[in-house]
């Protein structure tokens, strides 16, 4: 059964832009990062989300490379276009992570929010369940879900290049999401 989660990050675009990347490299298959924000970042590939929209998926996109992590990067389309092409790809891939535009957007997926607890008068007041990122002032989560260690600069970077280190502790540290019933 394919697991479709989807990630929300209102204050911090390069959580954003990695968060997605880390939970795929932590699902301990092979998965699918597709980003439903049009205005999200370059990642690359050889189509956008758009692209495959318009023309329908190819096999090669609807048969996962065993064991990696692919990116279909938005190219500006909005969900509701791509959600039937969502379906389909979820039909054949064993995990697939949603990188969802800042806002409301009402998915038919659940919707995690990836919250940074960042100090002093940035500090969220939000107490419902999320994904908390540390920092390296080690401030406690306000409410349930797990918190991952602080995103370390070789992690970063190694994510940013989509170069996967599954060893990683940030990287391993999204494994318990996966683990959770989220609604």
């Amino acid at each position: 059964m394919t697991r479709v989660l989807g990630l929300k990050t209102e204050v911090d675009a390069v959580l954003g832009a990695v968060a997605p990347l880390g939970l795929a490299a932590a699902a301990g298959a092979t998965s699918l990062v597709i980003d439903l924000d049009p205005n999200g970042p370059s990642y690359p590939g050889e189509r956008s989300l758009a692209e495959v929209v318009a023309e329908g998926p190819r096999r090669v996109e609807l048969t996962p490379t065993a064991g990696s992590v692919a990116v279909l990067r938005n190219g500006g389309v909005d969900w509701h276009a791509a959600a039937e092409t969502v379906e389909r790809l979820a039909a054949t891939w064993p995990a697939i992570v949603l990188r969802v535009p800042p806002g409301n957007a009402n998915l038919p997926w659940p919707v995690i929010p990836v919250v940074p607890l960042l100090p002093g008068v940035l500090a969220t007041g939000r107490s419902r369940p999320a994904v908390w990122q540390k920092t390296d002032r080690g401030q406690r989560p306000p409410g349930p879900g797990p918190a991952l260690p602080p995103l370390r600069r070789a992690t970063l970077v190694s994510l940013l290049e989509l170069r996967y280190l599954p060893a990683r502790r940030w990287v391993h540290s999204w494994q318990a999401v996966w683990e959770l019933p989220w609604p």
